[in-house]
């Protein structure tokens, strides 16, 4: 009994890791949303807060 609990909870975290490797379509956007200087996601089309000042 506790060896098929072992290997359906190893089972489940090999599922879990091939969903963490997956690249979704977004991404990239998201990745070009972030601002360069702090790496904070900029909202919007202005400028981000850290150059502000």
């Amino acid at each position: 009994m506790i060896v098929k609990v072992v290997v359906l909870f190893l089972v489940a975290m090999g599922v879990l890791a091939m969903f963490g490797r997956l690249r979704f379509p977004g991404q990239k956007f998201l990745a070009n949303k972030k601002c360069p200087r702090c790496g904070r996601y900029r909202i919007g089309k202005g400028r981000c807060d850290c150059g502000k000042g």
